[in-house]
């Protein structure tokens, strides 16, 4: 219960980003174009993937529940963000607050499950060419696929420990969307016991999986560096080119936000910083995939042609 002199908060103030409305409108066409940009480029790796019998592979087939995620994300933050622009700020009901962090974690959790089954896929791929076929299937992949999604909700699922905290008076948070930290910090509650569940679920989702992909990549390198013919290595190289773009982009941005020092100034650039794996890293995903595989540019050049007939 909150104190005699407390009230009990019902609404969430969203700041978003305070002393610099005076570029509203900038701000406004960058992130809507942004929105649009990231929209239609994952959509259209989903729509691919989808109807094309020859992209249903492993690596698309993964890359189609990578576009999902990223979509998931955007969606979740920037119709938000964008009406706190116009507003300076924003007023969220605690449950929606709780229910946008939610859907936020879940999503940035499956990119990173996602990133590690990619990895293997393709350490498959350039070290055991011979049996990938057979190993990766399309049922096995499916079966990864739903696998990832039930243990990422299930992980997630300790996030509604946050449900439990208690927050009196103060309802100013300094973000443009219900992030865990701000969510956190503006709590009356006793979170010592959130923070270290915090910390075992992110060692679980994030840490671990990055170490699987630390290792594949050792393995993959050392494979390629057994290749005698430079074309044979550039040519395995290339199957993993864009995968490991997206992995040094996505977990650069992590660690930027959530590894750097704590402190006032660095709290108001983490802010700032989160836009990177909220708009960039999405935005530039489908740009990464589209520029590196023939399969991808071809397929959209044959639907263009069709439509345009």
């Amino acid at each position: 219960m909150c104190e005699i002199n407390q009230t009990e908060v019902t609404v969430f103030i969203l700041l978003g980003f305070k002393g610099l409305y005076s570029y509203k409108v900038l701000f406004f066409i960058l992130f809507i174009f942004s929105y649009v940009v990231v929209l239609n480029g994952n959509l259209i790796l989903v729509v691919l993937v989808s109807i094309c019998e020859h992209l249903k592979i492993p690596m698309f087939i993964f890359l189609r529940q990578l576009a999902v995620a990223d979509i998931l994300i955007t969606t979740t933050i920037i119709p938000m963000m964008l009406d706190i622009i116009l507003r300076d700020t924003k007023e969220v009901s605690v449950r929606g607050c709780l229910i946008q962090m939610y859907i936020f974690g879940i999503s940035v959790f499956m990119q990173c499950v996602l990133l590690a089954v990619m990895s293997y896929d393709r350490c498959l791929a350039i070290c055991n060419p011979m049996r990938y076929n057979s190993i990766m299937s399309p049922d096995v992949c499916l079966k990864m696929i739903a696998a990832s999604w039930l243990l990422v909700c299930i992980l997630s699922s300790e996030l509604i420990v946050v449900c439990q905290l208690q927050y009196c008076g103060l309802n100013y948070m300094d973000h443009f969307f219900c992030d865990f930290g701000p969510l956190v910090e503006i709590s009356t509650s006793d979170t010592s016991t959130l923070l270290l569940v915090d910390m075992i679920l992110s060692f679980v989702v994030v840490f671990i999986p990055f170490s699987l992909i630390v290792i594949t990549y050792l393995i993959i390198f050392y494979t390629i560096s057994k290749i005698s013919l430079n074309s044979g290595r550039k040519k395995a190289f290339s199957t993993c080119s864009s995968h490991l773009a997206t992995v040094c982009t996505y977990y650069g941005t992590l660690m930027i936000v959530y590894m750097g020092p704590s402190g006032d100034s660095s709290y108001v650039q983490n802010k700032f910083y989160s836009l990177l794996y909220i708009v960039v890293t999405p935005m530039i995903n489908p740009i990464i995939y589209s520029l590196r595989s023939r399969e991808i540019r071809q397929t959209l050049r044959r639907v263009i042609n069709i439509q345009t007939k």
